[in-house]
């Protein structure tokens, strides 16, 4: 009796063996994918470093720093010293033409590009979100909390009543009242500004510098 033929048989487990493999490759992919997964799943998690605080004391601890705005703060109003721990003595207070020439004179003794502070920069001394709002005792030891002049100026020339809000006068005795400079200041309680102050109202001042 003569055999069958085997060609075909042949060619069928060919083609199956051929199917199997390419099966094998398209799950080769998946298969790696799921390992590295599973690893990623087993693999300790990344520590995220803290973010830095915004206001830190310098290292010889004199000044404060503003590392976003790269500004330096003395930890004392003017006035004032700093005595390693704390700052003593009474904060000054000056006209804002006053405080403009004290500003000079210091860049011109110490080469120190010291100015007063503008608006938004000295705003940022205020933790609004404390309650109630303030300054930080700890970077600003006994910070006179009251209103501080800035460099931010404005000249109003509508007429200006002569009476007082807190500690800050609008106008004033020998000020006319049809005419009247005025500049910034910012109330170091709340961080409110206001840009009717005359200019020959005494305030304490904070100067401030490049950071080193």
């Amino acid at each position: 009796m003569p055999l069958p033929p085997i060609a075909p048989t042949l060619r069928g487990w060919a083609a199956t063996l051929a199917l199997c493999a390419g099966a094998l490759l398209l799950a080769a992919p998946a298969l790696a994918a799921t390992d590295r997964e599973d690893e990623a799943d087993d693999a300790p998690p990344v520590p995220v470093a803290p973010a830095q605080p915004v206001l830190v004391p310098s290292p010889d601890g004199a000044l404060v720093i503003d590392t976003q705005a790269r500004l330096a703060w003395p930890r004392c109003a003017q006035g004032m010293q700093w005595t390693g721990t704390t700052c003593t003595g009474v904060a000054l207070r000056y006209t804002y033409g006053e405080a403009q020439a004290l500003v000079r004179q210091r860049w011109k003794d110490e080469g120190v590009r010291w100015r007063l502070p503008r608006v938004p920069e000295l705003r940022r001394l205020v933790n609004r979100n404390a309650q109630p709002p303030s300054v930080d005792p700890q970077l600003f030891p006994n910070a006179p909390l009251e209103w501080h002049w800035t460099g931010t100026a404005s000249v109003n020339t509508l007429s200006v009543n002569p009476y007082a809000y807190g500690n800050v006068a609008r106008g004033g005795a020998g000020e006319s009242s049809l005419s009247v400079q005025q500049g910034w200041a910012v109330d170091m309680t709340s961080g409110e500004a206001r840009g009717d102050v005359g200019r020959s109202t005494r305030l304490p001042i904070r100067l401030v510098r490049p950071a080193p």
